[in-house]
């Protein structure tokens, strides 16, 4: 999937501050994989409520590798528990497929058209050896409303929060 397909995958009747969550697997699903995780959040999403009232919401599984979740506040306003149910299903697919949703040391670049994983630590290392540069798109799980992840999901290594913490190193 490119980048620029967000548009058509993405409900557009969610407003531009719908919040964002995005969860990285610690691995690529397999295609039968992902037709399950998305028949099991799409039954989560059509489901979803807060306080009993319905929430306008929506996921799916992105590049094989992204959980994104999407909640359209305008109407209904996600609460505590409400999220809670969202994290569970979550921990459900972790344990169902042997997979790590809540790594944040793990980060995701587009490497010749393909989503690669790196540890964090590791990304001096391969930006010496030439595996990334400043220019190869990080994907910014940092996003949090839905015109966020439209224009900043996919950035540039160096228009991201990691430029800053890179120099910091240095």
């Amino acid at each position: 999937m490119d980048i620029s397909v967000l548009q058509s995958v993405i409900p557009a009747d969610l407003a531009d501050n719908s919040r964002i969550w995005i969860y990285q697997s610690n691995r690529a699903f397999i295609e039968r994989e992902e037709t399950e995780i998305n028949e099991q959040l799409h039954q989560f999403y059509t489901q979803w409520q807060a306080h009993g009232a319905p929430v306008k919401g929506w996921a799916k599984l992105l590049f094989r590798q992204f959980i994104v979740i999407i909640a359209d506040e305008n109407d209904v306003y996600v609460s505590g528990c409400s999220t809670d149910a969202s994290v569970r299903v979550i921990k459900s697919i972790e344990r169902q497929y042997e997979v790590n949703m809540f790594d944040r040391l793990m980060l995701t670049f587009l490497v010749k058209g393909k989503a690669e994983m790196l540890p964090l630590n590791q990304i001096p290392y391969a930006m010496e050896k030439g595996y990334i540069s400043m220019d190869t798109p990080l994907f910014n799980n940092l996003v949090n409303t839905k015109a966020d992840l439209m224009k900043n999901w996919l950035v540039p290594i160096k228009d991201s929060w990691l430029a800053t913490r890179l120099a910091a190193t240095t």
